[in-house]
């Protein structure tokens, strides 16, 4: 692995935080101009000033090298890509392939969460020091809503130095994923519970750790029960190696355009576990945001507290619109109307997964390319417009 490599890698672990409610960044809705292909009604000629988008997104210079839109109205797909699944054969991308699906994998830890609190095996009032009495004594207020709509000052273990020596020394390094927060158990908590918005990876390692005490299965067993069973998932895993399995969409790090690095299978998934560790395919995660932002796995009272949002609060990287935080899930407001899902960030990749409130319209769009704010704001405006466009062909369609 070259030094370009883990230096990009190490890149990622210092995330820009989210230190308010009303994030500027995440209250404007940067749009593409109708020349560039925002048709007014949907159907061939919306698809055609789609895919040129795209097109030209990839072929740009540092461009990612492939995109795959997965758009899907009740049992009508559509899907759009671009650019290539795999340089080295210029094979195409395809809605079974396999891919690292980022931090989207904080909305299974959700799905996990928030079925057993319909189940009353958890409430979202629980604490850590009921739950989880091991961990600091300082954390022990912090309750289960807080971690899902993260507002619960856990420090984030990503950014601790000596985790990201340990990484940075060898991004292949398996990781013990059930201590990932010992990295910050000395630390205090950032903030008063419930007193702001900040993103932090620690709040869904302990949200998949809660769900393990309270049932006393591993969490991985737990997402093939309460989530892929019922939504009929067949191609997800959370791995715990740097694997994926064929055929999968290779991920790219793009710093230096003239010779792109496959980073695919250069991080292990151990470290970013409940996190961000899931590995699906586009046909997959389609499954997976359609119930979920319907609330199929858990009752209309669960929605109703799932759907309590926080203005400006944005997903990593923002999705389309306005952002707003609710628990594991997000509400992106484009000027078309309203969805609801998750984005996701990983070395190599970026990933958005939304649907309509009632689950009827759906759309996976994934690129091979990590982009976000820290490493590329401008590129990361310009996919949030695409983005935005896409999901105003989704919900035009058909009516």
């Amino acid at each position: 692995m070259s030094l370009r490599t883990v230096r990009s890698l190490r890149a990622v672990l210092r995330p820009r935080l989210r230190t308010a409610f009303v994030v500027a960044a995440a209250s404007v809705s940067v749009l593409v101009p109708a020349s560039a292909g925002t048709a007014a009604t949907p159907g061939p000629s919306d698809d055609r000033a789609l895919q040129r988008q795209i097109d030209r997104f990839v072929s740009e210079p540092g461009g990612p090298p492939g995109i795959i839109a997965l758009l899907r109205n009740g049992w009508e797909s559509r899907v759009l890509r671009a650019g290539v699944a795999d340089l080295a054969t210029g094979r195409r991308p395809h809605v079974t392939d396999h891919m690292r699906i980022a931090s989207v994998a904080k909305a299974f830890s959700g799905a996990v969460a928030l079925t057993l609190v319909d189940r009353g095996a958890l409430d979202l009032d629980d604490t850590l020091s009921e739950r989880l009495p091991n961990l600091p004594e300082d954390w022990g207020s912090v309750t289960l809503r807080q971690l899902l709509n993260h507002t619960s000052g856990l420090p984030d273990y990503t950014q601790d130095p000596e985790f990201i020596a340990v990484f940075t020394a060898d991004p292949r390094h398996h990781f013990d994923s059930r201590r990932l927060l010992d990295w910050v158990a000395d630390e205090p908590l950032r903030f008063a519970p419930g007193s702001r918005y900040e993103y932090s990876n620690s709040d869904n390692i302990a949200v998949a750790l809660m769900a393990e005490a309270v049932t006393r299965t591993p969490y991985e067993q737990l997402l093939r029960r309460l989530v892929y069973r019922p939504l009929e998932m067949r191609d997800t895993s959370l791995p715990q190696g740097f694997r994926i399995p064929e055929p999968f969409l290779h991920g790219y790090d793009m710093s230096d355009p003239d010779s792109p690095e496959d980073i695919s299978e250069a991080v292990s998934a151990s470290g970013v576990w409940a996190s961000g560790g899931i590995i699906s395919t586009p046909a997959d995660l389609t499954r997976f945001i359609r119930g979920y932002a319907k609330g199929a796995l858990h009752g209309r009272a669960v929605v109703r507290e799932q759907r309590q949002w926080i203005p400006g609060a944005a997903s990593q990287p923002a999705g389309p619109g306005r952002n707003s935080g609710g628990l594991a899930i997000f509400r992106y407001e484009t000027r078309c109307g309203v969805v609801l899902g998750h984005t996701g960030n990983f070395p190599g990749y970026t990933q958005l997964a939304v649907a309509t409130p009632d689950g009827s319209r759906s759309m996976t769009f994934s690129v091979t390319s990590q982009i976000n704010e820290d490493t590329d704001p401008a590129r990361l405006a310009r996919l949030r417009a695409i983005q935005e466009n896409f999901v105003c062909s989704l919900l035009r369609d058909g009516r």
